[in-house]
């Protein structure tokens, strides 16, 4: 069993920066890769960025790439998602998952968090 919990969720300016975090706690927590989704009002929910624990892959989605940054602290079991150059559209719930195997699907992923608010006010 892994359980997740999001922070640092907030309301910022477009232009702005947010950083979230994903506490991650269980026995196996070491064998999951970690990832980051987000899902808007009366949308599907969307892959934003992957991880291994040990950080030897990394995968971003094409709406995201060059402004955010998915990094992992494995003292602190945390994954940490860096959201620079934020846009209205990236408004969204933003929630962490864990997977057993490298993937962007979103129903490959085992264990979610309850997610956090992300408003990007233009």
């Amino acid at each position: 069993q892994v359980q997740l919990v999001e922070s640092g969720g907030g309301l910022v300016q477009a232009g702005g920066s947010l950083r979230l975090s994903c506490a991650a706690s269980g026995r196996t927590f070491g064998n999951y890769y970690m990832g980051w989704f987000r899902q808007a009002p009366g949308k599907e929910r969307e892959f934003v960025a992957a991880i291994t624990w040990g950080g030897s892959w990394i995968y971003y989605g094409d709406s995201v790439k060059g402004r955010f940054t998915i990094s992992r602290d494995n003292a602190k079991n945390t994954v940490n998602l860096q959201m620079n150059s934020l846009k209205s559209e990236d408004t969204a719930v933003y929630y962490c998952a864990a997977a057993l195997r490298v993937t962007t699907r979103t129903r490959e992923y085992e264990y979610w968090g309850q997610g956090t608010q992300v408003t990007v006010s233009s």
